[in-house]
């Protein structure tokens, strides 16, 4: 949704705006506000206002606005639109489970609390000390509104909404309509599962004698098998997991932009965040729940790292393996550029970053830490004879480049020997990476120089 709120404010001239909407404190994270900082920077989705920055209406944080929320919800009880409910939640939950055992199509609140005082309610049963307020919803609440996306959208009856909770705090309903007043909100993007919840806003608008925005509800992204996805079971509905992965933050947001916004044709695909803004339409925007396919974004992720230059490709490698472990918090400036050197040679192969260390891996091994494994050594014929051969041909190079070592190999092993490429060079491969399958050969032999070279092949054919 930022993605969509953020390209619509670009393109309209408008500002985009972070608030932190925490009064559910039951389901409160005190880490999840820096999460939302750190993912939301690194996708690049930089906001104009919000809690960290300050702006015209601060503070950004629901749970520093109580006091701003009391007198709409006194107002709204002077007016009779809205009424105290002092139900305990032990017959709340007594009362859902009766109607979904009678199997009722009207389900909700019984309003048995409308038109009391707290003197008449302490008298019946399932009372509770501390009263909530609802909305008192009318028999001719509208249902239908319109929606940028979506034309004339229809919903279903709300029941009597809680708007103030016992703690204090005000639900979502009541928080976001009064501090999207407020702050002088004229657009809301948010998921389809609000398309229920608009008229309750759309009524308190009315009540309180606001304006009320335009609201664009987007669809909501699906699995492969077409379910809704869910944070718990799906860990790709986290967006750390995608820093995690080592997905690059434009291929990612390139990869959402296609979700909901198909390109004109297949070369349009690839597009960065300037054109995405430059051609937004909200009528573009698909209605049906997308399919997230991760292989697709495989693909969109390869093409971006293909396109970086080797220098920042690196860069970014580095930042990677550090964060996620695979190096040293502070890592040897001698790795750093033997990696700068090595990344042409896996960079067309990459789809991810965390892919490119453990390719490169045998390049930051010591000579005698190398793993060969013994069942692929045992399944390559004469690979003893085959590396002495490539050890005696080595040991006559001059200038030790990759060219050179080609050279020199192909005439002992494939002329010299008579053995096909693919059999030549098995064991060497084996030996200089410790596996049949590797970024290119001779490259990688320049690259550890000749001693470690000879060092790796006299270890395999003693072994």
């Amino acid at each position: 949704m930022s993605l969509f709120n953020l390209a619509f404010a670009r393109a309209s001239g408008g500002a985009f705006v972070l608030r932190i909407e925490d009064t559910d404190r039951a389901r409160y994270v005190a880490d999840s506000e820096r999460q939302i900082y750190q993912t939301l920077h690194w996708l690049g989705l930089d906001w104009d206002e919000g809690p960290d920055i300050g702006g015209p209406y601060a503070p950004y944080r629901q749970s520093e606005r109580l006091d701003t929320y009391r007198p709409f919800v006194q107002r709204l009880l002077d007016e009779g639109h809205a009424y105290y409910c002092w139900c305990s939640t032990e017959r709340l939950a007594a009362l859902r489970a009766e109607q979904q055992a009678a199997k009722q199509s009207v389900t909700g609140y019984d309003r048995l609390c409308v038109g009391l005082t707290r003197e008449q309610r302490a008298v019946l049963p399932g009372f509770s000390d501390v009263p909530v307020v609802r909305m008192l919803i009318p028999d001719d609440v509208p249902l239908t509104f319109t929606d940028l996306i979506r034309g004339e959208v229809s919903a279903p009856r709300p029941d009597d909404q809680v708007i103030l909770k016992a703690d204090g705090f005000p639900t979502y309903h009541l928080a976001v309509v009064v501090d999207d007043h407020l702050m002088g909100i004229t657009h809301v993007v948010r998921g389809e599962e609000w398309i229920s919840s608009t008229p309750k806003h759309l009524l308190l608008y009315r009540w309180l004698g606001l304006e009320p925005p335009a609201f664009a509800h987007m669809p909501l992204l699906r699995n492969p098998d077409k379910s809704k996805i869910s944070k718990r079971k799906n860990p790709a509905a986290r967006l750390t997991w995608f820093v995690e992965q080592g997905y690059l933050p434009e291929a990612l947001r390139n990869f959402l932009q296609l979700l909901a916004y198909p390109p004109l044709d297949d070369e349009h695909e690839v597009s960065s965040f300037e054109e995405f803004v430059a051609g937004f339409e909200w009528a573009k925007v698909n209605t049906v729940g997308p399919i997230f396919d991760l292989k697709k974004l495989d693909w969109l992720n390869g093409q971006y790292l293909r396109s970086l230059p080797v220098d920042e490709l690196t860069d970014r490698i580095v930042e990677f393996a550090v964060r996620e472990g695979q190096w040293s918090s502070v890592p040897d400036p001698a790795d750093v550029a033997l990696l700068r050197r090595a990344v042409p040679l896996v960079q067309e192969r990459l789809v991810l970053l965390s892919e490119a260390v453990p390719k490169l891996a045998y390049l930051f091994t010591a000579d005698a830490d190398v793993k060969v494994d013994p069942e692929a050594l045992a399944r390559i014929a004469d690979a003893s004879s085959v590396v002495a051969a490539a050890v005696e041909a080595l040991s006559e190079v001059g200038e030790w480049n990759h060219l050179a070592i080609q050279e020199a190999l192909r005439q002992a092993l494939v002329e010299g020997l008579g053995l096909k490429p693919k059999f030549a060079f098995a064991p060497v491969r084996l030996a200089i990476t410790g596996s049949t399958v590797s970024p290119p050969l001779f490259e990688s032999m320049e690259l550890l120089g000749r001693a470690s070279s000879l060092a790796r092949l006299e270890q395999i054919r003693e072994s």
